[in-house]
């Protein structure tokens, strides 16, 4: 199951862009490395400006939702003042495709911000030794048996 945010990672070693699944977001936002799912290095976003940005993907997770709820308000208010006589059919008609209108430019601009590509760096983690260590240490310990 792949996330349907729209949110994509761009590996720096491997140079594949590729989308991003919740638990790789979830590591990102608790800025935990994880693994490139192509090249298999240990990848983190390490840029401070993508990062706020990414963070600052929660204030429009409920702009659907609100935009869905003013929509239907302005609509039954419309169809109510008309029902009432205070605005004509035709006003009606134009509250309601002026109400419409702002619905989709908000979408459309909310989908927008939503979609982003994080430049991931190849992180080395922190407890790993390299390989002539482990060598040594594994000859070492067989040494002594």
């Amino acid at each position: 199951m792949t996330a349907a945010i729209g949110i994509k990672g761009h590996c720096a070693h491997c140079d594949i862009t590729f989308e991003l699944k919740p638990w790789q977001l979830n590591a990102i936002a608790i800025e935990e490395p994880f693994d490139c799912p192509y090249c298999h290095r240990i990848l983190q976003l390490c840029c401070t400006r993508q990062l706020r940005q990414f963070r600052a993907l929660d204030h429009w997770a409920l702009v659907r939702l609100s935009m869905v709820v003013f929509t239907c308000v302005a609509l039954i208010v419309a169809l109510v003042a008309e029902w009432l006589g205070l605005i004509s059919v035709i006003g009606q008609l134009n509250i309601s495709l002026l109400v419409l209108l702002v619905h989709f430019l908000v979408a459309r601009y909310a989908r927008h911000r939503q979609r982003m590509t994080l430049d991931l760096q190849v992180v080395r983690p922190v407890n790993a030794l390299p390989i002539e260590q482990l060598a040594r240490i594994a000859c070492a310990r067989f040494s002594q048996q």
